[in-house]
């Protein structure tokens, strides 16, 4: 799917139509049979509606004027998902988008949920041809918007596209070690570094909880450092990003009922495909922010030498954790991240992860549960630029209290809170291994789709990149 600047539409060309009830429809709806089917809609109060001029489409959406704001151009996005199958229906290959009322951001939008809506995972269909969308480009034709800004929306869509197809590959064709020759291949067609820490490497850092995950696994571990800085970068220490890599999980010991539970979780590193889908976004984009991003990754599995619960493993940080859950995995290999990240002088730390199933019941699949100790400023620019792209932040209390319910009595901290407020112990205890300022997301929610979820999809929706790349370009640090 590419998403380009056009100057003009051709007269067969089928059009995408973006206005409101009381737009200027005249120079496209001339015949009286049309006149009259534009009437009976706009009676009728539709806000999407087509017309067939053979041998082209016109295709009308109409902005929802009751819904101001975020909301209105989030509806804009839901708009394009039915107005994408209903092109694909159609076998057109291009689309041109354009405003009957110079509504910028509502043609952005729109686009943006069209080539979003358009994703497809087809790589294991024997019949994929039969299956494949026929749309492949998206015109946009309105002279107030440059070429930069559709560019920039192209490849920020790529960047997704990518995430989701990481998020979608199966533990048989991604392991740990492959999902970082998969970065490296992003590194090298967005330029950004990449560095892969392997196995060995891993031991002669002694980070302790990659290593206890990884011992029920026949697959080594790896540890990538991902690094885009420009020239121009407007920091001089970077904004660290860490993304839980647990390509796939059991539960190891503590093992995953399989229906409903086990069966999907080869999303469970959805964190770091989003990590890497999002440094992929700035450096396609050439945004002038120094950003690393950590990516520890393994997968959970049962195996005879798997660590279980009662095991004290000692941490990068030199730490010690009583192990009570081994489901409890991810934070294990993000406290290693974390404590490296430290060591790179960080402006402000963030981690990405699907890490508990409290944070899924708390609030669904609507929004991402944010907590840190971060100042005010960063949570309330990561909210902002949550809204706007409608990747949701509910923040979640973090009060120190919290900590009490990680004590151990034969470890520095134990490696589940218990019953209550599972989302914020998991938070707490990673905050026990960074000394930066820190924010931490939790996305086990909206991370994967078990059914089809508007213009996010079904199967991996390539949550965080979006949000984490608006908050990083539009950083006032």
């Amino acid at each position: 799917m590419k998403i380009i600047k056009a100057g003009q539409i051709r007269s067969k060309e089928s059009v995408i139509l973006i206005g409101k009830k009381n737009s200027p429809f005249s120079s496209w709806i001339k015949t009286r049979q049309d006149k009259d089917y534009l009437k009976f809609c706009l009676e009728q109060n539709k806000k999407q509606f087509f017309f067939n001029q053979y041998p082209r489409w016109i295709f009308v959406h109409l902005i929802d004027e009751e819904k101001e704001g975020i909301v209105s151009l989030e509806e804009t996005r839901k708009a394009a998902e039915k107005t994408c199958d209903l092109v694909n229906a159609r076998k057109i290959g291009s689309v041109a988008i354009t405003s009957l009322d110079g509504e910028q951001d509502h043609v952005l939008a729109f686009a943006e949920g069209m080539a979003l809506s358009n994703y497809q995972f087809n790589k294991y269909l024997n019949k994929k041809k039969e299956k494949q969308n026929s749309l492949n480009t998206l015109k946009i034709v309105t002279k107030d918007i440059t070429k930069k800004k559709v560019d920039e929306l192209d490849q920020l869509c790529k960047a997704v596209y990518w995430t989701r197809d990481l998020v979608n590959e199966p533990l048989s064709t991604l392991t740990a070690v492959e999902l970082s020759k998969e970065i490296k291949k992003m590194g090298v067609e967005a330029g950004f570094g990449v560095e892969i820490f392997h196995k060995k490497k891993i031991e002669s850092l002694r980070m302790g909880g990659i290593l206890a995950v990884n011992k029920g696994s026949v697959d080594p571990p790896t540890f990538s450092i991902l690094t885009w800085k420009p020239e121009n970068a407007k920091n001089k220490k970077p904004l660290v990003l860490a993304g839980k890599g647990v390509v796939f999980d059991t539960g190891g010991l503590s093992l995953k009922p399989t229906h409903d539970s086990m069966d999907y979780m080869k999303c469970d590193m959805a964190g770091a495909a989003a990590v890497a889908g999002t440094l992929y976004a700035l450096a396609k984009n050439k945004v002038p922010v120094y950003v690393i991003g950590l990516i520890p990754a393994t997968d959970n599995r049962p195996d005879g030498n798997a660590y279980v619960p009662g095991d004290v493993v000692r941490m990068f940080n030199g730490s010690t954790v009583e192990v009570l859950n081994t489901d409890a995995e991810g934070r294990m290999i993000l406290a290693d991240a974390l404590t490296w990240a430290d060591k790179l002088n960080p402006l402000l730390v963030i981690d990405v992860a699907t890490l508990t199933g409290a944070a899924h019941a708390a609030i669904g699949k609507y929004g991402i549960v944010a907590m840190g100790n971060a100042g005010r400023k960063d949570m309330e620019s990561l909210k902002e630029s949550g809204d706007k792209v409608f990747e949701r932040i509910a923040e979640f209390p973090f009060w120190d209290e919290y900590n009490e319910l990680l004590k151990s009595d034969v470890a520095d901290l134990k490696n589940i809170g218990g019953r209550y407020a599972g989302a914020v112990t998991a938070g707490k205890f990673l905050e026990h291994f960074t000394n930066s300022p820190y924010i931490h997301l939790d996305i086990a929610g909206p991370s994967f789709n078990k059914t089809k979820d508007s213009y996010r999809g079904k199967g991996g929706s390539g949550i965080g990149v979006r949000l984490l790349y608006d908050f990083i370009k539009n950083s006032r640090r």
